[in-house]
């Protein structure tokens, strides 16, 4: 039985893509616009959890054809109902103000829950509500669900043109110290990349939100397959997670799909032969990655999950990777195994599909710290000449002073720092980041030496009769000193998560 996931969308993005990736859902499951089961169709284990601040937004969903699938009591809408007006701070502080509101939603939902696995957040980090309100959640999230795994889908702006928000720089970053800090992993998603591949795939020149968003919701939808058909392995957000995150800071993931189509236009609804070959291929191309990286010399795969979906010969999977291996088509981290895996699973039966096989990637690459560097870049740029900055001081976060700005930015560089140590052959080593010349400090982000690790599966291990694996976490926790790295932090509250949901099942 798959364990029960709370969705949360958050601003107008975040519900777009949910609305659509839920229809997607239950045509793939059988499920009528009424929320009936057809005959035979498998039960989902999802709950969702929608807020917006703007009324617009939610009056689509609960005026649209699948206006039954939601819970109306699950809805949140600001109370002057005018948005965060592309302000983070504004978003925040909406958040505190009605926060005992929208936890009683949350509490709610997980109360019902048989066993609760985790969270999935949807949201923009560009605009204000997306971005202010979703890093509010995230922290609650976090602080109220300490056990449970939290993952989102971020869509971050295109940060190589100008895009429709001029201060996306500053809700970027804000939103980036959130997601570094209280997310267990974080699925990136860029604007600029969407459009470019909406428009390579479905042959017009701009493609709308309704298509990009098509291609989110296509994207999500496969990367719940085995969550939704079960097999043996990856079957739930733990295994997927401890698959693609073999350190805690390093937990952001860039996506590929193929092949993508679309029925709204004849040029799109073409599909070429598919083989599993053709598509593990086409799945490792920079172009078909849907986040806009520039990978230097250096640059390598942390891990990769290929998720494979159709009528697959599991022979033909280990030829793929064979033949991949030889071609030598994916550069892998030298401290790591260089190996790809691979999850097969079914196809819906309610949905004719015009291909054999389809693929989604879920890969973990250095190169998306050039993502995070322009978005750096941008924010030095703006923050250089104090623009736009009159509407953050009106609001509670930047009231007294503009030290989250600061704090943010130096959780993002220290992240970018991070990806950047990972190419390095001795990122595991005990002495990496650990020696400063003298007069200097030593930074912050130290890397988790290998020395960490083997102390916490010690740790695990050593378990006497009246104490759990949970408390003896618990305790290491209690002892952490405030020179021990972030990343450390990070690696005992996972490892906490993880024993309690094991003493759970």
């Amino acid at each position: 039985m798959p364990r029960e996931i709370i969705t949360v969308q958050a601003g107008q993005c975040g519900n777009s893509i949910g609305s659509q990736f839920w229809q997607q859902l239950c045509q793939e499951h059988g499920i009528s616009q009424d929320g009936n089961l057809e005959e035979f169709a498998t039960e989902g284990g999802d709950r969702k959890d929608v807020f917006s601040t703007k009324p617009r937004v939610l009056n689509g969903i609960q005026t649209g054809p699948y206006r039954n699938i939601y819970n109306p009591e699950n809805f949140f809408v600001g109370k002057n109902g005018s948005g965060a007006a592309n302000n983070w701070g504004d978003g925040y502080q909406t958040g505190e103000s009605v926060h005992e509101e929208i936890m009683e939603m949350l509490d709610r939902e997980a109360d019902g829950s048989d066993s609760l696995e985790g969270f999935m957040m949807l949201h923009s980090i560009a605009g204000g509500t997306g971005s202010g309100l979703g890093s509010f959640l995230l922290e609650r999230l976090n602080d109220r669900f300490p056990k449970k795994i939290i993952q989102t889908y971020s869509v971050f702006p295109d940060t190589t043109n100008s895009g429709d928000v001029v201060v996306h720089p500053y809700n970027s970053l804000l939103s980036m110290r959130r997601l570094t800090q209280n997310a267990d992993s974080v699925v990136v998603l860029d604007n600029g990349a969407l459009s470019r591949i909406a428009a390579d795939r479905l042959h017009v020149q701009e493609p709308s939100f309704q298509q990009t968003n098509q291609l989110v919701s296509t994207v999500m939808s496969a990367s719940t397959t085995t969550l939704r058909y079960p097999g043996y392995m990856h079957n739930d957000l733990v295994s997927i997670v401890a698959s693609l995150i073999p350190t805690p800071r390093c937990h952001f993931l860039m996506t590929a799909y193929t092949p993508f189509t679309g029925n709204n236009v004849e040029q799109a609804k073409t599909v070429r032969k598919t083989t599993v070959l053709d598509v593990m291929r086409r799945l490792l191309q920079p172009k078909n990655r849907m986040v806009s990286t520039i990978p230097g010399k250096k640059s390598c795969y942390i891990s990769i999950l290929n998720v494979i979906q159709g009528d697959v010969d599991p022979t033909d999977v280990h030829k793929s990777l064979l033949r991949i291996r030889e071609r030598r088509l994916a550069t892998f981290i030298p401290w790591g195994p260089a190996s790809i895996q691979v999850a097969l699973t079914k196809k819906s039966p309610y949905i004719p599909m015009n291909h054999r096989v389809s693929g989604l990637m879920l890969a973990n690459h250095t190169s998306i710290a050039t993502l995070f560097k322009r978005i750096v870049r941008q924010y030095d740029g703006m923050r250089k000449r104090n623009a736009f900055m009159e509407g953050y001081k009106k609001t509670a976060p930047f009231a007294d002073n503009l030290n989250e700005f600061d704090e943010a930015r130096e959780v993002v560089t220290d992240l970018i720092s991070e990806y950047e140590a990972a190419e390095d052959a001795d990122y595991l080593s005990p002495d990496t980041g650990n020696s400063a010349p003298a007069g200097e400090a030593t930074s912050q982000t130290t890397i988790v030496p290998s020395s960490y690790h083997t102390n916490i599966q010690n740790l695990t291990h050593k378990m006497p009769e009246q104490q759990s694996k949970a408390d003896l976490i618990a305790e290491r926790q209690s002892n952490l000193s405030p020179e021990d790295p972030p990343s450390l932090r990070l690696e005992l509250r996972r490892c906490y998560k993880s024993t309690l949901d094991q003493a759970e099942m």
